[in-house]
């Protein structure tokens, strides 16, 4: 070929760029999950593959529609079944199999769930209504990477009836059909930026907010089909600008990133520009370097390699503990030297064979769709079975741990097993939860307004509001036992999730928490304008502020903010009680004990590192500044070096940061009396 020719390839058929784009794009999503420093945003890799697959599936849907003027769908849902389904349930009975033999048995229940969606082809649905967060899950499951087979093959459902209606409703225009892919692909978008700040685990998981990933793929099969191409000099310089910005996200983006929203443009308009210009040959190396044998070889796997590393690296992960993170040496050789070739395995033996079986595509697709539903039914029915086997295994020992004294005691009394007498018992944990939690009046993230919920006597003679987030309504049954116990007080709630009484803005996913700032401001003037005798607050102690992302101005900007808030409130007229936060852990506690039920001491942290002693001394100095009470229960929950997760027969933590209602309520006899004393009535509930 002279020089300066142009030589467009063909919109569909085997292009060696695109093969070299999936080693990318695996690549990406591989070094992310096993942690190589600097590839931080490396979970793009995702959305290369999205931009990919909605270029090949719609490319190849259009050329049909153009020749035959229709979707042959019994074909091309038979193609789809055996390209996807065979390597994934190979990896997803394994995984299974592998979680029963190395997972701890409270964790073992929910993974199997996870599986069971996968298996149904709904685990991006179902992690959505988990509120999972892909990017900071500190215990993800070795099923969370099905996710994006979900959302592709939801797409692949969906798109060529949609497809095909759209080239019947525009007259079989190819021009029209381009335009009406570019506005469905626009509303994704719009909705998927809208959605982020607002429902992430939605905007993150979900089809509708991620179709257009997958429409842009179309628009550029569109537009190639059509012969709309670019001129050599400017495909010479643009699809180096597009893997550029593949690259550049990669390095920059972060688990802090609001994504997808619109940081999702930067790597799918870079993979479109990479896919678009690469059908231009230019002789600017692009080419060359994405059909390298090393690129074309990773390509060839980047499938069965994209499903097993993520098994490699939490499998490991689980059986030894989150108390013991993967070193980092570890997860290389597990998610990527050993991965590489346990995926040349699968798709030699798995993937490839029965893409094209002689025994399937001799026959009808009804065949292949009546197979496919025949293994999805005995999968299911075998998800269910170790399910139910999972929930009755035991998660105790035969020994019995002292009972809880009536008042609580310090140092507190550790109890390194899991006693058969445990309040709750290891399966309840996570649902051992104030009733404000259940019954509607703890707003979530996305909840705005204002509560009208009341708890005790409505005509008391005292009033209690409790205000704040989630580490204040966790408080709600210590107060309410003081409630019950005195029988003339009112007990009202104002509480959401992740929004502190501090009047500060904070950051979740890097987005500002506006839903948080006016929902505060509304309760505030609700609790001015009609006084309670006394405010509850406790907040979590490890927001990151809007205002100090990287955390040089935390304690001042919170001092600020929490001055604020309680010198409205006690100008109002009200006694206002702050009640410092309640430790952390660096894992799930339950989890964590199930493990081994007779020895749980390595469940526990260090009080050094539980504790946030100076955010709890800036709170102790606004409570003096203002003229309000501060009260710390750290020692009844602590020793002197560590917080133990099992007090006496009580385990103390429902997950990371919350106690359970149980141990909130032992120590309800301590808090009574400050109570009492703010509220000027006799403690009757005092020891």
């Amino acid at each position: 070929m002279t020089s300066g020719a142009k030589s467009p390839l063909p919109a569909l058929g085997f292009r060696t760029d695109v093969q070299g784009l999936r080693a990318v794009a695996v690549g990406l999503v591989v070094v992310y999950h096993a942690g190589v420093p600097f590839v931080t945003g490396g979970y793009v890799g995702v959305d290369v593959f999205f931009v990919i697959s909605g270029f090949l599936i719609s490319t190849h849907l259009l050329q049909s529609l153009e020749r035959d003027g229709r979707v042959k769908f019994g074909e091309f849902y038979a193609r789809r079944i055996r390209r996807i389904l065979p390597a994934s349930l190979t990896v997803a009975v394994l995984t299974a199999v592998a979680a029963i033999v190395f997972y701890p048995p409270l964790a073992l229940e929910r993974v199997l769930r996870d599986g069971l969606a996968t298996i149904l082809y709904v685990p991006n649905i179902w992690f959505a209504i988990q509120n999972t967060d892909y990017l900071a899950d500190q215990s993800p499951s070795p099923f969370q990477h099905y996710w994006s087979l979900g959302v592709e093959e939801q797409f692949y459902l969906l798109w060529p009836l949609l497809l095909f209606l759209l080239f019947l409703l525009v007259g079989r225009r190819p021009r029209l059909v381009l335009a009406g892919i570019v506005v469905l692909a626009t509303a994704s978008l719009i909705a998927g930026a809208v959605l982020t700040p607002i429902d992430q685990p939605s905007a993150f998981f979900l089809l509708p907010t991620r179709a257009w990933e997958l429409l842009i793929g179309a628009i550029v099969g569109a537009a190639l089909l059509q012969g709309i191409r670019a001129p050599q000099w400017m495909a010479a310089v643009g699809g180096w600008i597009g893997l550029s910005m593949i690259v550049g996200s990669a390095l920059l983006f972060d688990d802090g990133t609001a994504f997808p929203g619109l940081a999702a443009t930067v790597p799918t308009i870079g993979t479109a520009l990479v896919i678009y210009f690469g059908a231009t040959s230019t002789g600017s190396g692009l080419d060359r370097l994405l059909s390298l044998r090393p690129m074309q070889f990773i390509g060839l796997i980047s499938y069965s390699l994209y499903l097993v590393h993520w098994p490699l690296l939490v499998v490991p992960q689980a059986a030894v503990g989150e108390q013991e993170p993967l070193r980092l040496w570890i997860k290389i050789v597990l998610g990527i030297v050993l991965a590489v070739p346990l995926a040349w395995l699968l798709h030699r033996f798995v993937e490839n064979p029965l893409r094209a079986p002689k025994i399937l595509t001799e026959r009808r697709p009804r065949v292949t769709l009546l197979t496919a539903l025949g293994v999805t039914i005995v999968l299911v029915i075998a998800s269910n079975v170790a399910v139910q086997a999972s929930s009755a295994r035991i998660t105790g020992t035969g020994g019995e741990a002292s009972a809880a004294a009536s008042y609580p005691q310090s140092p507190p009394a550790a109890t390194d097993f899991v006693p058969r007498n445990m309040t709750p018992a290891l399966p309840d944990v996570a649902d051992d939860l104030a009733p404000l939690f259940t019954d509607g009046c703890q707003f979530d993230v996305k909840t705005e307004g204002v509560q009208d919920c009341e708890y005790g006597d409505a005509d008391g003679s005292s009033t209690i509001a409790l205000f704040g987030d989630s580490h204040s309504a966790q408080w709600f049954p210590a107060v309410d036992d003081f409630v019950s116990a005195q029988g003339d007080v009112s007990l009202r709630t104002y509480t959401k999730s992740s929004c502190s009484a501090a009047d500060v803005t904070v950051l979740v996913k890097s987005v500002p928490y506006e839903s948080c700032d006016r929902w505060r401001a509304q309760v505030v003037e609700r609790l001015v304008a009609d006084p309670p005798d006394l405010v509850i607050i406790s907040n979590y102690a490890h927001y990151v502020l809007a205002e100090s992302p990287d955390g040089t101005d935390r304690l001042a900007l919170w001092e600020d903010g929490l001055t604020e808030t309680v010198e409205r409130l006690r100008s109002a007229g009200s006694e206002v009680l702050l009640i410092a936060d309640s430790p952390r852990l660096r894992s799930e506690p339950a989890t964590c004990a199930s493990m081994d039920v007779t020895d749980v001491s390595g469940c526990g942290v260090e009080r050094s590192w539980a504790i946030d002693d100076e955010l709890a001394s800036v709170e102790r100095s606004v409570a003096a500044a203002t003229g309000a009470t501060h009260v710390d229960f750290t020692d009844f929950i602590c020793d002197a070096d560590v917080c133990p997760v099992i007090i006496d027969d009580m385990f103390v933590y429902r997950d990371v940061n919350h106690m359970t209602s149980t141990f909130v309520s032992y120590l309800a006899p301590a808090l009574a009396p400050t109570i009492a004393s703010l509220l000027g009535v006799d403690a009757t509930a005092q020891p």
